[in-house]
C-alpha cells in the first residue's frame, strides 16, 4: 500500500516536497517511482529510485527534482524546485513488485502497486 501526500497550489518558481509512505514492501528490496498525469495526457515517470538507491529522472525534471528515501521510515520523497506551470498534474507514487530488480525504470508498466495521487498545481 502506498500513500502520497504533500501536493498543493504554488506559484511558478516555488518548491514543494511530496511524500510517499510505503507499506508492505521494504525499500531496500524494491524500487519506487513518482509519476504524474496532467489532464488529457499520459501518465509519465517523473523520478524513481531503485532498491539499491540508483535514481532515474525524466529529462523534463532533471536538475529541478530530487528523489530521496528514508529506509528506516519506509518513505520516499520528491523535492520539486523551480516549479513551472507545466508541472501541474496529479502525482502518484508506485512500487515495483520485483525484488532486487537490476534493470532501469522508465515506464508505467515497470510498477505494480499505486497510491491514490496528490494534486500539484503551479500557477504562473
Amino acid at each position: 500500500q502506498l500513500q502520497a501526500s504533500g501536493g498543493g497550489l504554488v506559484q511558478a518558481g516555488d518548491s514543494l516536497t511530496l511524500s510517499c509512505s510505503v507499506s508492505g514492501r521494504r525499500l531496500m528490496t524494491v524500487g519506487v517511482g513518482w509519476f504524474r498525469q496532467a489532464p488529457g495526457k499520459e501518465r509519465e515517470l517523473v523520478a524513481a529510485v531503485s532498491w539499491s538507491g540508483t535514481t532515474y529522472y525524466a529529462d523534463s525534471v532533471r536538475g529541478r527534482f530530487t528523489i530521496s528515501r528514508d529506509i528506516a521510515k519506509n518513505m520516499v520523497y520528491v523535492r520539486m524546485n523551480t516549479l513551472k506551470p507545466e508541472d501541474t498534474a496529479i502525482y502518484y507514487c508506485a512500487a515495483d513488485q520485483r525484488m532486487y530488480y537490476r534493470g532501469t525504470y522508465k515506464y508505467r508498466a515497470d510498477f505494480d502497486f499505486w497510491g491514490q495521487g496528490t494534486q500539484v498545481t503551479v500557477s504562473s
